[in-house]
């Protein structure tokens, strides 16, 4: 059956005990969102292809990390196949965090390119990171979860080409962009690979909301311009200037990572049982104003 939430209304958002896996975490939005899950009690794995980065970043989860969460990574190509089954099993298994309750896929790559210029080998790239690694992740873990996570429920076996039947629950987290939606005025940006991958993503995620029915919520976070460590050098060192950027939003300034985390956590506690195939937007009203 469909699971309503039917506890104790103070502990709606609670997520203590629960696993996290966490694609692109060894930086930006990912890292701090691991940060957020370790410090409510979510045992996370971290996941991005350097191992040095992932060590670093471990390091600094664990040390924001409420008693008792276990931090590991596993490093891995999040477009490789493989690589994800490995990445899957891993983290299941006892060595790892022994099963898993949320998946975030916060890996994406970029590159401004104007449409004379598009460079076919690198827009092939971004399809690859921003749309394949997502579809990969989201089929093996999500339909680990579906299987596994049954509260309670028998296990049906799967029938060639019927959907999974299975009711397991869990929460997908996605990343897009205000530009899922919005592509940017006065030109464009060069931003039309991005723009693609990106809506891509917000499709993606609806998709798979419907394929993983019913206790399974997948939704995504689109921010907007956020000053990440990809940022740097791109945008302004001074804060004010940089947020004078967004100056005519309602918010009057652009992104930082912590703006994702309230919406992170929303998203992978019961507070959350009802919305799914849904984009939450932490980005100042660009958006509703644009």
């Amino acid at each position: 059956m469909p699971k309503i939430y039917d506890g104790d209304l103070t502990k709606m958002f609670d997520l203590s005990g629960k696993k996290a896996m966490i694609f692109g975490g060894a930086g930006g939005f990912g890292e701090k969102i691991a940060e957020g899950y370790a410090a409510n009690g979510v045992s996370v794995c971290i996941s991005s292809r350097r191992e040095d980065a992932l060590k670093e970043a471990c390091a600094k989860i664990q040390a924001v990390a409420a008693p008792g969460v276990k931090v590991c990574y596993f490093a891995c190509d999040a477009g490789d196949e493989a690589a994800v089954i490995a990445c899957r099993d891993f983290v299941v298994s006892a060595e790892g965090l022994g099963g898993c309750d949320i998946l975030v896929n916060a890996q994406g790559i970029n590159k401004k390119m104007w449409s004379w210029e598009i460079d076919t080998a690198y827009f092939e790239a971004m399809l690859h990171t921003n749309i394949t690694s997502l579809m990969l992740t989201c089929k093996y873990f999500g339909n680990w979860m579906k299987d596994n996570n049954l509260d309670g429920d028998e296990f049906v076996p799967y029938e060639p080409g019927q959907p999974n039947l299975n009711k397991g629950y869990g929460k997908i987290i996605n990343f897009g962009s205000v530009r899922s939606i919005r592509a940017v005025k006065n030109g464009g940006g060069g931003n039309v690979p991005y723009n693609t991958t990106k809506g891509a993503v917000e499709m993606l995620t609806k998709a798979y909301a419907a394929d993983l029915r019913p206790n399974i919520q997948v939704n995504a976070i689109g921010p907007t311009i956020t000053y990440t460590p990809m940022m740097v050098g791109k945008l302004p060192p001074d804060e004010a200037a940089r947020n004078a950027i967004a100056k005519d939003l309602p918010a009057m300034r652009i992104g930082y990572e912590i703006d994702v985390v309230g919406p992170a956590i929303f998203l992978a506690a019961a507070a959350s049982d009802m919305v799914t195939a849904a984009t939450i937007y932490p980005d100042g009203g660009l958006v509703a104003t644009s």
